[in-house]
């Protein structure tokens, strides 16, 4: 991509001059499409021109030129680069992942980020049934990675941001390049508590609601009608973590999902399950622990017995990572807020905690 330098020059006096203003003209390569690059009916376009509304954005033939404060004209640059190198890799645009890129710029602009989005959105972890799965946010890579680098892994963050589905990925990879042998797929069923006994049905009938995110996510990254002969031969395993006890288990990719629902006895019982050639990944959100009242969450003190341990890596995912539909981000967000505020539901609850904790 090639482009020149135009900077608008201005005179008088320093201290009452508007800020320095530049022109760029952008050259997109002939290799792409400008209709990819802009979007269909110019969507892509305008969620630049929202992204960076103090500059002027023209598009003509293979030429983009941008001009306004030349800082903000240089982050277009960088956006237009990144989104060129996305499509030359033969992945398409969307909006959200525009909007994705340009945070990402911003972050690396105040200092506080590295990645380059083109890295993030190109980094293909699964391809199966017509479909890549990717990471889509800065941290969502980063906890990717640490999943590559270390043995255990421990993914913590609210709902929608991808710590699970990310993790099955990363494990059906594993198995399909043979660095395992199996997958143990495990959450607590806590919901069930004792009335467990109550539900009809075989055991088996009573605890697979509990299992069934982890079947959806299976069947989003293998053929479904491969399943049931991988799970009968043992090669993929779904089961509740009271089934882990007492088991050691080697050449496999471990997960435990909602693991803010374990005791810390618990907790100790599923890491201390790892054998050779294992890896293991636990997802959790600590902001919705369902255990009864008084019971410490194993997911929430882990961080801190393990602090210092070699091999294990804490990835924290935020509401800025939420893949799913915008408006969760907002929701995660005004819980966030809602429990910050010190409302009178969260005084009481404080307030409660405080005299159980004195009555012990």
């Amino acid at each position: 991509m090639n482009s020149t330098d135009r900077p608008t020059s201005s005179s008088g006096d320093a201290a009452v001059q508007p800020p320095a203003t530049a022109r760029h003209t952008i050259v997109v390569p002939p290799e792409v499409s400008m209709v990819s690059l802009l979007g269909a009916r110019d969507e892509l376009l305008r969620v630049l021109e929202r992204s960076f509304p103090r500059t002027d954005v023209h598009a003509r033939g293979n030429e983009i030129t941008v001009t306004g404060a030349a800082g903000e004209v240089a982050l277009v640059e960088r956006l237009v680069d990144s989104m060129t190198s996305v499509l030359a890799s033969g992945q398409q645009l969307s909006p959200d992942a525009v909007e994705r890129s340009v945070s990402m710029l911003r972050a690396q602009a105040a200092g506080t980020g590295a990645e380059r989005p083109a890295d993030v959105l190109t980094l293909n972890i699964l391809s199966s049934r017509g479909r890549t799965i990717r990471p889509k946010t800065v941290n969502q890579k980063h906890y990717v990675d640490a999943i590559d680098a270390n043995t255990i892994t421990f993914g913590i963050g609210p709902a929608g941001t991808g710590k699970t589905y990310l993790a099955m990925a990363k494990a059906v990879q594993a198995l399909q390049a043979k660095q395992v042998n199996r997958i143990v797929l495990t959450r607590p069923a806590v919901e069930a508590g004792e009335r467990l006994g109550f539900l009809p049905g075989t055991l088996t009938d009573k605890i697979d609601p509990y299992l069934r995110p982890l079947y959806d996510a299976l069947h989003d990254m293998l053929d479904p009608d491969s399943i049931p002969r991988l799970m009968a031969a043992g090669t993929i395993e779904v089961a509740p973590l009271a089934y882990m006890r007492g088991r050691t288990l080697n050449d496999a990719f471990i997960i435990l999902d909602e693991a803010q629902n374990t005791s810390p006895e618990q907790m100790k019982m599923f890491l201390t399950r790892l054998g050779f050639g294992s890896k293991i990944v636990v997802t959790g959100d600590v902001t919705q622990v369902d255990l009864p009242s008084g019971t410490t969450s194993g997911l929430r003190i882990v961080r801190e017995i393990l602090a210092g341990v070699d091999d294990v890596h804490f990835s924290e995912l935020t509401s800025s990572d939420v893949v799913r539909h915008r408006l969760v981000a907002d929701i995660v967000e005004a819980y966030e807020r809602w429990d910050e505020s010190g409302s009178p539901v969260v005084r009481e609850r404080a307030e409660r905690n405080a005299a159980r904790n004195r009555a012990r």
